[in-house]
């Protein structure tokens, strides 16, 4: 298939030099409007990367207030768009003050068509560089634990782990109760890794027909069994560059598990139906909520499978067990519906706060969020109420804290207090604690918080 011609607006009231700039310019797609309102309704429904503005339009023709007012309209809108200003010799007072407003460039009228070419090339030219710009920006700053909402220092100390592994290419497994947030490590791991660029591809052995896994995995050839009408790409090729995520592994077929096996020692697999050996580049992460040794006593995993997916493994703590977190994860999931809802976040009683630490979570951080946003939605703009949150609290719930639980927690939450009210200057922090500064400093490191 041929790329789809790049697109560029002629703002010009003249039919003539509509017609002109059509012909001239055939290797683009090109849209024309006599007026403002016209020229910002297409800017608004093609978003071309190119504006060709003439100043002088209807209703003011003689003057340039329409295409000025045009000009910084487009700006607004987007300001990434690239407006080149035609304006005859006697107007150039007016194209340096459209250059001044925000204008790319600006052409003479009449306009020579090859040097306004060039002018429009180096447009298109520096618009794509300054894309791939903000988009390799934003690689850069992204928070690679983006959704990992952690303070306990089990948990950091995983994330330091993770930090250490991502680079070296090796086989990687997460081990953990549903809902502790497997797939989210698994993010991160290929977020700070070097195939950071590559793919992330995510597949749920456990949620896909058994007949259907290896073909949904390998991919299969048109005609492989009824209904293969094309050929079809498998994750596994999908994954090529990057990170394939099999999350449930330990409910993978035993047929496919050998199939599996064999992917990761030759690294290539043929697909469903094929004879081809396909070669591609991909590190394996998985998880599991099974106990894989269990598993292979009992005949159900493949030992030699298993030795090859656990060359590092991770195990995530339920929430029960993550001092400290739980109500991190409260407030953050709170704010985050609360801005999704439009509701004020008015925080949580203190009954509210007691019912959430006292909790077991089954469900751990997945059960968290749901019972978070329900609350969110159910609430009538007040602090959450533990009637809002409906936990089913059970006799064997409840999970009595520790001594050293309480105090680290009511540390923590006397020190956040402190830093967020000294806008996290550390020194004004202590002297609200009445501490001195290093002992803060001693007293964050303990608790595993950072500055």
């Amino acid at each position: 298939m041929s790329e789809p011609k790049r697109k560029i607006l002629v703002v010009e009231d003249d039919p003539g030099i509509q017609s002109q700039m059509k012909w001239a310019l055939d290797d683009l797609d090109v849209f024309v409007a006599s007026d403002r309102p016209e020229a910002l309704a297409i800017l608004r429904r093609e978003e071309p990367r190119v504006i060709i503005l003439d100043l002088g339009m209807p209703p003011d023709e003689a003057g340039v207030t329409e295409g000025l007012a045009a000009l910084e309209e487009a700006l607004r809108l987007d300001p990434s768009t690239k407006v080149i200003v035609a304006s005859g010799n006697s107007e150039r007072v007016h194209a340096v003050e459209a250059v001044r407003l925000g204008a790319y460039d600006y052409c003479s009228k009449p306009v020579d068509i090859d040097a306004l070419k060039l002018i429009i090339e180096r447009a298109f030219h520096l618009y794509d560089l300054e894309v791939d710009y903000d988009r390799l920006a934003q690689e850069k700053t992204a928070e690679p634990f983006e959704g990992v909402i952690a303070s306990s220092s089990t948990m950091l100390k995983i994330c330091k782990g993770i930090e250490k592994v991502a680079s070296a290419d090796v086989s990687v497994i997460f081990t953990g109760e549903s809902g502790t947030g497997k797939e989210v490590m698994a993010k991160a791991l290929h977020r700070l890794s070097s195939r950071a660029t590559g793919p992330f591809v995510a597949i749920n052995c456990a949620a896909i027909p058994e007949n259907l896994l290896e073909s949904e995995l390998f991919g299969h050839e048109k005609g492989a069994f009824t209904g293969a009408v094309q050929r079809q790409l498998g994750k596994v090729e999908g994954a090529d560059g990057g990170t394939l995520f099999l999350d449930e592994i330990g409910d993978m077929p035993l047929a496919l598990q050998s199939k599996v096996l064999r992917f990761l020692q030759e690294r290539q697999f043929e697909r469903v139906g094929g004879r081809t050996s396909i070669k591609v580049d991909v590190r394996l992460v998985s998880a599991t909520n099974m106990n894989l040794e269990d598993a292979i006593a009992d005949g159900r995993f493949r030992e030699d499978l298993f030795y090859r997916l656990n060359e590092i493994s991770f195990h995530i703590p339920p929430l029960r067990e993550r001092t400290g977190d739980t109500g991190l994860l409260a407030k953050f999931y709170l704010a985050k519906f609360a801005a999704l809802y439009g509701k004020k976040n008015r925080g949580f009683t203190e009954e509210a706060r007691g019912a959430i630490d006292a909790y077991a979570w089954p469900g751990n951080v997945r059960e968290l969020e749901n019972k978070l946003k329900r609350a969110v939605v159910m609430s009538e703009d007040a602090p959450i109420e533990p009637d809002d949150l409906d936990l089913q609290m059970g006799e064997g719930d409840f999970v009595f804290p520790t001594l050293k639980q309480v105090r680290e927690r009511a540390e923590r939450e006397l020190i956040e207090r402190a830093l967020t009210t000294s806008d996290t200057n550390v020194t004004q922090a202590a002297k609200l604690l009445g501490v001195s500064r290093p002992t803060l400093y001693e007293l964050m490191k303990s608790l595993g918080m950072k500055a």
